[in-house]
């Protein structure tokens, strides 16, 4: 019997019990999901030694993969986030059923890094780590080394194990994000019954009053004038009953209707009489319902102000999601403004402004008469989140 080679089997061991259980009780302690995948990445990679890492994710809806979260990317793949899109060879290992367990992977196999010449800060090899739930697939973690030194057995066991303990984390976050979901549509609900019973019927009951006043004017040949205000009341009231109707209708349902954001920009953009030019970058990324809905709303109402105000022939409208930040681009080549005296109210800027501020954002606008408007809406994603 070895006795220091035993002490040292069971001083490994414990050790990794207190490294699992130090990544169990972070994912504990987190109902979001961005949160969740940046936890777990940062642990990962303090216990082991590594600091770079990366998630990709299936998105539910369209089964593509997208990058979920990342941690101390090299410069040749920040500065190409697209590198970062799409299939390569782990995933299509992964998604083909044939990989089950953790693996190690050296930079001429990895197809997002074999071709890199200058900036991969010496990447050798990374870990993929499988993500299953009740056996249904999730996406990948992985971690990266910058030596030629494989992964050890050892840590490949251990990462295993977290990926099992992440795919239960990110199911109960998903969870958790569509019982919000269900409950912010309730409320929503709730508030239109509310609008209904007071506003609508309000003005239903103005109506049948202007209706009969009306109706007893009929014997009173010098009412004439008083029936003319009687029947543009009554104009009046009817349009903005139906507007209250229109109203309490586009408060019950989801502006996004169940599409993903860059699907409802899309529908945007096809609205209106200027041709609107979509682009998306990273679009595969989703985003916090609350997000997505905000986007939507400024896009809505900046698209509404270019074909109101600006006389553009064309309007640019662009879309990039990132782990960093979500970048709303809207430009028209239109007669513009001077930047030094915006006109707030007339362009709804104060709005625009709002919107962006509650979603953690910021609002910036370029113009000049004669070059027409930019506006740039940047969410940057919380620290916790990148």
């Amino acid at each position: 019997m070895n006795l220091g080679s035993d002490a040292d089997q069971l001083q490994r061991r414990n050790r990794e019990l207190a490294n699992l259980n130090t990544i169990a009780r972070a994912l504990n302690q987190s109902v979001e999901l961005e949160e969740t995948l940046q936890t777990t990445l940062a642990q990962v990679a303090e216990v082991l030694g590594l600091k770079t890492g990366w998630i990709f994710l299936l998105d539910e809806k369209s089964g593509e993969t997208y990058l979920a979260a990342s941690l101390n990317l090299p410069p040749a793949l920040v500065r190409n986030p697209q590198r970062m899109e799409g299939r390569c060879y782990c995933l299509d290992v992964y998604l083909d059923g044939d990989m089950k367990a953790a693996a190690n992977v050296n930079v001429i196999t990895c197809t997002r890094l074999s071709k890199l010449v200058d900036g991969t800060d010496g990447l050798r090899y990374h870990a993929s780590i499988p993500l299953y739930a009740h056996g249904r697939q999730l996406g990948m973690l992985n971690v990266a080394s910058p030596d030629w030194q494989e992964i050890t057995d050892e840590d490949l066991r251990l990462l295993y194990t977290v990926g099992d303990m992440l795919g239960i984390a990110i199911e109960r976050t998903r969870l958790y994000e569509q019982s919000v979901e269900m409950g912010t549509i309730s409320e929503r609900n709730r508030l239109a019954r509310e609008i209904h019973d007071t506003l609508a019927q309000g003005l239903a009951a103005l109506t049948l009053k202007l209706e009969s006043a009306d109706a007893l004017l009929d014997s009173d040949a010098g009412g004439t004038r008083v029936r003319d205000l009687i029947q543009a009341s009554l104009q009046l009231t009817r349009a903005n009953l139906e507007e209250a109707r229109r109203s309490v209708m586009d408060l019950r349902a989801a502006p996004l209707a169940g599409q993903t954001l860059p699907d409802a920009l899309a529908a945007l953009a096809a609205e209106g009489e200027i041709p609107v030019q979509l682009r998306v970058m990273g679009g595969n990324r989703p985003v916090s319902q609350r997000i997505a809905v905000g986007l939507y709303r400024i896009a809505q109402e900046a698209l509404t102000n270019a074909h109101k105000h600006s006389g553009a022939a064309l309007i640019q409208l662009h879309l990039e999601m990132t782990p960093q930040e979500i970048r709303l681009r809207i430009e028209d080549d239109g007669h513009g403004f001077d930047s030094q005296h915006i006109p707030e109210n007339r362009f709804g800027l104060i709005g625009l402004n709002e919107r962006a501020r509650l979603l953690g954002g910021y609002l910036s606008i370029e113009t000049d008469p004669g070059v027409g408007t930019l506006l740039l809406v940047t969410i940057p994603m919380r620290e916790g989140e990148r």
